[in-house]
């Protein structure tokens, strides 16, 4: 599992460098591992491989040697900035004539900027510096399409930088650190220029309007410690999305609820009745990336803005984010 950063103030001062957060989908790549040209495992573990199979490229590069990669796969638009609107045209996919047909018509990158393992010896116990010396070294034959993020030391310029090029954000890392596989860690820090939560989906509510008696909003929440079990987590209630959606994301939206129908709340405690009075409730299986404007004493989102489902994600991983 990749290392996650925190979401805090964007440190400054020696021992800390500055990428860019790209808005996509966080990738580990072996490539030529086990006698495979190529795995892709998404951040909760998940075979995805066949979803880009312009990637198979890679075969080959790192002077054959066998390699374990962490990035991020990204869509860009006609400016050249990640879309995760467009991404989502590509992760759902597994079957490989479709995936095939979808790479021509939206094709993705892969900026790489970390190794995990080069010729089945583990470099996580390494510091980054040192890592990344050690990508740079083999790096020299990436294919098209694939590139190693660029690395800065002004972490204000870059975040200005970022917020006037519609990028998502910047990430900062300590030089020292070494490389821990499925832990958020302060040594590494995101900041992002819009605001963005991961979201599990627990019911849904009918539309009105041009959207009577179809889906109108999405019934979310996130994962809090439970009081009334210690130990334990539940669902917290985060209110209604009901914007951002497409003609075509609705109909997507309705097919995969549907086998999720329960008749079980499952937000602990419920929301407010008159909130949730034409709900129907889901499984809480899905994640899906919402935008807001910031959140109520209530912890309630205010001005959601639905940005597209996370199959790359767990919904047990979901919290709230500071």
């Amino acid at each position: 599992m990749p290392m996650k950063a925190t979401t805090a103030r964007l440190p400054v001062g020696a021992g800390w460098v500055y990428e860019l957060k790209w808005d996509g989908m966080r990738a580990v790549i072996e490539v030529g591992v086990g006698g495979e040209p190529l795995r892709i495992w998404s951040a909760n573990g998940l075979d995805a491989t066949v979803a880009y199979p312009e990637l198979i490229s890679l075969t080959g590069a790192f002077s054959g040697l066998e390699v374990v990669l962490d990035g991020e796969i990204v869509a860009l638009d006609a400016a050249g900035i990640p879309s995760f609107e467009r991404l989502q045209h590509r992760m759902h996919v597994n079957v490989p004539t479709e995936a095939a047909e979808r790479a021509a018509e939206v094709p993705v990158a892969l900026v790489l900027f970390d190794l995990l393992e080069v010729g089945g010896r583990s470099t996580m116990g390494l510091p980054w510096r040192d890592r990344r010396n050690l990508l740079e070294s083999l790096a020299d034959d990436l294919p098209a399409g694939v590139r190693l993020a660029t690395v800065f030391t002004d972490g204000p310029a870059l975040f200005e930088a970022a917020r006037r090029q519609g990028m998502e954000g910047v990430v900062a890392k300590r030089v020292d650190t070494s490389y821990r596989p499925g832990h958020r860690t302060a040594d590494w820090v995101k900041v992002k220029v819009q605001r963005r939560q991961e979201v599990v989906i627990g019911g849904w509510a009918v539309g009105k309007g041009e959207r009577a008696g179809t889906l109108g909003a999405l019934l979310v929440g996130y994962h809090e410690p439970d009081p009334a079990a210690p130990g334990s987590r539940r669902l917290h209630y985060a209110g209604r999305v009901g914007t951002g959606f497409t003609s075509a994301v609705l109909d997507e939206m309705r097919a995969r609820l549907r086998p999720l129908a329960t008749p079980v709340c499952p937000f602990t405690p419920p929301p407010p009745r008159e909130r949730t009075r034409d709900a129907s409730w889901v499984r809480p299986e899905l994640v899906t990336e919402v935008g807001f404007g910031n959140w109520t004493a209530e912890g309630i989102l205010r001005h959601p803005v639905y940005l597209g489902l996370r199959k790359d994600k767990d919904p047990r991983d979901v919290v709230r984010e500071p």
